[in-house]
């Protein structure tokens, strides 16, 4: 068997490579791939599209001439072809992505939208509901600055941008948090809750509204294709296991007893 792979002083021969990978766990990605080859197998891409993507690519990783081409195809372990092949193979599955999920984004995103949103608020915590009781009627009654007091109080990282956060979508704060900055106009103090093992001051600072732009449309469309492509993993790929020999099978010269 051929040397395919040299590492250092090791060297991997042809007949090594199936149970590294299935050692590495490599196999479900080499499976991931064959399966979107079957999709894509029908997608084609125009003369001006496959030189514009090769010519993206050299941009990308700044390539400008043959000797830097050639080092990194030697770094790559790629010919070529190979290396072209991989770049429009990447475009022809952006197209299969387009073709097939574009007309479900708009009614994708009002799903999504609530999780899409985002929001600049401010906080305090503390463990101590009677420090946060009395933070609050200070800035109810004018007597402090939340940003200040934050500074001084907050017992989370927010201490440090005096109690400022964001901005971040909706997913990402506690729910309980999350009901508050939906329901409370922006510059409002809310009054003091329970969350967890924290007691939390929250003003809304800024509620900004998603649009269905081309990076939401990117993000959506990249999360209706994960989500079929985990469908397609869970029914199309199977790996056969080694076979286990019966005990009858098992031959009893082979077999150590203790005693």
């Amino acid at each position: 068997m051929s040397v395919v792979l040299t590492v250092g002083d090791r060297q991997v021969r042809e007949d090594e490579l199936y149970p590294l990978m299935v050692e590495y766990q490599l196999l479900p990605h080499l499976a991931r791939e064959i399966l979107l080859d079957q999709a894509i197998a029908h997608i084609q891409l125009t003369p001006e599209e496959q030189q514009q993507n090769l010519a993206l690519f050299y941009q990308q990783t700044q390539i400008t001439n043959e000797e830097q081409r050639q080092a990194w195809l030697k770094q790559s372990g790629m010919t070529l072809e190979q290396l072209e092949t991989s770049i429009l193979r990447t475009a022809r599955l952006e197209k299969f992505k387009h073709q097939t999920w574009d007309d479900q984004l708009e009614g994708h995103f009002l799903n999504s939208k609530d999780k899409l949103d985002q929001v600049i608020y401010s906080l305090i915590r503390s463990r101590d509901s009677g420090i946060v009781q009395e933070l609050y009627f200070r800035i109810q009654e004018g007597e402090g600055d939340f940003s200040a007091l934050a500074r001084q109080y907050s017992e989370g990282p927010e201490a440090q941008n005096g109690g400022l956060i964001g901005p971040v979508e909706l997913n990402v704060p506690h729910p309980q948090i999350v009901q508050l900055l939906k329901s409370t106009p922006a510059g409002k103090l809310c009054l003091p809750i329970a969350v967890g093992e924290w007691w939390i001051l929250l003003r809304l600072e800024k509620y900004i509204s998603s649009q269905l732009d081309d990076n939401i449309r990117q993000r959506l469309r990249n999360d209706l294709f994960q989500t079929w492509l985990n469908q397609q993993i869970q029914t199309k790929i199977q790996f056969a296991l080694p076979s286990i020999p019966e005990a009858s099978q098992v031959d009893p010269d082979l077999v150590t007893a203790q005693e």
